[in-house]
């Protein structure tokens, strides 16, 4: 991640505490901030301080650790899984999530001396971090192919540097490819209620020096008929074993509409977003969010300072569902650090099963 030149991550742990890039003041203020605490850790990724399907893993795998820092030798047991509930409870989409909470509570449910179990605590939350970076990056390295030389590229919500540990999912295979000479532009929707894509895939991409234009979330059909980008590229919280989608909403719209129009539609993530135990997208826990996100609209305002204004009228009622599912026939290929592989359970299966070195039988 670069912000004016200089190298970051999006999470990361220092003395036992977890820091993280507060991407709730982006794109206007950039800003660290520091939880002392697994319960500072969790709130913060309940209030979206940190969000993104690998940073929330991330910050989740470091707040576990902190929560073996805290555990008493007595009540051991008890004070970890107390910890991995309030983790548990923040977001419930997101995948990478639980994968990190349930790996870090294994590295410190070993029988060995409590000093050496919170040790392998903080190492497996590292490794997660670690290996969700060097995930982005393969994943920039192996998406890139699929960019012309000239490209237009369309994505959705924010799935960069600012949702992973570092590099990102939907967006590295851009950044790999500008940092290669190829040109790209990229459209960006803003992605109401919240404007990740406005207010923070629009910052990443012109910290990265690549070209972009945000436009509204409806706009897209009238983008694909009159401009017909190269490829759609998105992210994903979650991914079912037959290859359906759970990404942020208005993911499923962008995949009918660019089926319609002969648009290439694809999926980027980590193999730790795949969810072996669920069975299609019906089984996906979708979040739903305070409607006071869709009522009121943050920004700045005309005196330059931070604020808010309301911008429906007090009466009616208000859903604000955060992510929807997009079923895998409208999927043109899942991207992943190991290879581009069909939206299909027989791929996911193998792909799986590669992964881990094992040669098991699908599930029925």
């Amino acid at each position: 991640m670069r912000v004016n030149g200089v190298h970051y991550r999006t999470v990361w742990m220092e003395g036992g505490a977890v820091k993280l890039i507060d991407q709730r003041l982006l794109p206007f203020t950039f800003a660290i901030s520091t939880c002392r605490t697994h319960e500072e850790t969790a709130a913060a990724i309940r209030d979206m301080v940190v969000r993104g399907a690998g940073a929330i893993g991330a910050a989740a795998g470091f707040a576990m650790a902190q929560a073996a820092l805290r555990a008493a030798e007595p009540s051991w047991s008890a004070d970890l899984s107390r910890g991995a509930d309030m983790v548990r409870a923040t977001r419930p989409t997101a995948q990478n999530l639980f994968y990190a909470v349930d790996r870090v509570l294994r590295a410190a449910s070993t029988d060995a001396p409590v000093e050496d179990r919170r040790r392998r605590a903080i190492a497996a939350a590292q490794a997660i971090a670690d290996e969700d970076a060097s995930a982005g990056q393969r994943i920039g390295e192996l998406g890139q192919a699929l960019i012309p030389p000239k490209a237009s590229v369309l994505t959705h919500c924010n799935a960069g540097w600012l949702a992973f540990a570092d590099w990102g999912s939907a967006l590295a295979p851009i950044y790999r490819a500008h940092r290669d000479g190829k040109q790209v532009h990229v459209w960006a929707t803003e992605t109401r209620p919240r404007g990740q894509g406005a207010k923070l895939t629009a910052w990443e991409l012109i910290q990265e020096g690549v070209p972009c234009t945000v436009i509204p979330d409806t706009a897209v059909g009238h983008l694909m008929r009159q401009q017909r980008p190269d490829l759609v590229i998105v992210g994903a919280d979650r991914i079912a074993a037959n290859g359906d989608v759970a990404n942020k909403i208005g993911t499923y719209t962008l995949a009918v509409l660019a089926k319609t129009h002969g648009v290439p539609f694809y999926v980027a993530a980590p193999t730790t977003t795949i969810d072996r135990s669920c069975p299609s997208g019906a089984a996906i826990p979708i979040e739903e969010r305070s409607g006071d996100e869709v009522v009121w609209a943050a920004g700045r305002l005309d005196n330059g300072n931070a604020g808010r204004v309301r911008v429906i009228a007090e009466g009616p009622a208000v859903r604000n569902w955060a992510f929807d599912v997009t079923p895998a026939a409208l999927i043109t290929a899942i991207v992943t650090e190991q290879g581009q592989v069909p939206a299909t359970s027989n791929a996911i299966h193998h792909l799986l099963c590669e992964t881990a070195g094992t040669t098991a039988t699908p599930a029925a």
